[in-house]
């Protein structure tokens, strides 16, 4: 299939379920979109097991194939996600909150790596390496289903701030780690070993790159956007910052996610202040809402057929169970110890820690990631495991984070 067949078939099939879930299910939209799209899926897979002679699964796993859903997401869509969800950030509420979200977003997802890491070493057998790559990129948190569920429960702002800003850093941070153990993981078969040394540099370099590149390019936007007063071309020179600064930090070996964030809380700060009149602003902010939601739509829609190009089995979905109580203890002792750090410099509002905890879903870069494995022997518990917990995560935590606020609160 084309490009433009595989696009055209998502977009109808993304607004097909989520009409379904709209008239029948009542569910918050991606998290319904998905629901739809698992149970469409499971329905294929009954009737391919009852009659294969149809011949209808191999063909929808030949076109599930043909989307490449880590270089979509990774390439594409996550450039547009992280930018969409920075603009609408205030930078006032997080600057409140800026010491524990830097916290969790970096603390947070190593202690969160080292737990799942060593767990699931001991779980599966897997070697101590690939297994803590699983911890990198299982470890970032994808909230973005729940933040409407979160904010009709009335939760305070501080928390909401929280929740969004670390999802934001710690996706850029948990995309570093997991490149740099994957590094390690094939330099180390290849006999080229990374001194520490090496890898904090490279660390370093990539996420405090990736944001001064950021906030060089948010700056040259902003000040291309003073001159200019058409709204179109101003969403396009947006985009335009989305999309290129993104693949322009991967050129120069920094931190895409990172760079995004930051243009994009650049630009959502000073640029929609500042940098175009009210009639743009409007615009701006309409166009990065829906692009925003028909992805996450389209995201969650890939989420739910890819169940049909992984064949799994009884013993990967016991390891998955004991996986989804393994990364939930990994969320609460990150939680726990950055809260711990924190608690005698400032306040934290009630339930801050089950919240956190429970609200830290998994989402599609953790996917993505694992997809993204070069060839070994262990990829397929990696994906599966992700797999698992991710739907996991978005199902069952999405669906009860606001119960879970209100019963706390």
């Amino acid at each position: 299939m084309t490009i433009i067949q595989i696009i055209s078939t998502l977009i109808v099939l993304a607004g097909t379920f989520g009409a379904i879930n709209y008239l029948f299910l009542k569910l918050p939209s991606a998290i319904g979109i998905l629901i739809v799209a698992l149970l469409a899926s499971f329905a294929i897979l009954f009737v391919n097991y009852f009659n294969p002679q149809i011949g209808i699964l191999s063909q929808l796993v030949k076109f599930v194939d043909n989307i490449e859903f880590s270089e979509a997401l990774l390439e594409g869509m996550l450039a547009i996600l992280l930018f969409a969800g920075a603009l609408h950030i205030k930078i006032a509420d997080l600057k409140l909150q800026i010491f524990p979200i830097l916290l969790m977003a970096t603390i947070g997802v190593l202690i969160s790596t080292f737990i799942i890491g060593f767990g699931f070493s001991w779980l599966t057998g897997t070697p101590l390496i690939f297994a803590l790559i699983f911890g990198a990129l299982i470890s970032p948190t994808d909230p973005v289903a729940v933040i409407g569920i979160l904010k009709q429960a009335k939760l305070p702002n501080s928390l909401e701030t929280k929740i969004a800003g670390e999802s934001l850093f710690n996706d850029g941070v948990g995309y570093v780690i997991f490149l740099l153990l994957v590094g390690i993981a094939f330099s180390i078969d290849g006999h080229n070993q990374t001194s520490l040394t090496d890898i904090l540099i490279l660390f370093c370099t990539e996420v405090l790159g990736g944001a001064l590149l950021g906030a060089g390019l948010g700056y040259l936007t902003f000040s291309l956007m003073k001159r200019i007063d058409d709204y179109s071309l101003e969403v396009l020179l947006t985009l335009g910052l989305a999309l290129g600064g993104y693949q322009f930090a991967i050129f120069l070996h920094l931190s895409g996610p990172i760079m995004v964030v930051i243009a994009g809380l650049f630009i959502g700060h000073v640029g929609l202040k500042r940098g175009m009149s009210s009639i743009t602003r409007d615009y701006i902010n309409a166009f990065w809402k829906l692009i925003d939601e028909m992805l996450n739509a389209i995201l969650f829609l890939l989420i739910g057929i890819k169940v049909l190009s992984i064949a799994f089995s009884a013993d990967v979905i016991f390891i998955g169970i004991l996986t989804i109580i393994l990364c939930t203890f990994a969320r609460l002792a990150s939680v726990l110890i950055t809260v711990s750090i924190l608690k005698p410099f400032r306040e934290f509002s009630k339930g801050v820690v089950p919240i956190m905890t429970w609200g830290g879903m998994k989402g599609g870069i953790s996917i993505a990631l694992a997809l993204s494995l070069p060839d070994n022997e262990w990829n397929y518990m990696i994906l599966s495991a992700t797999y698992i917990v991710v739907i996991f995560s978005i199902i069952i935590q999405g669906l009860t984070i606001s119960k879970l606020a209100t019963y706390v609160k």
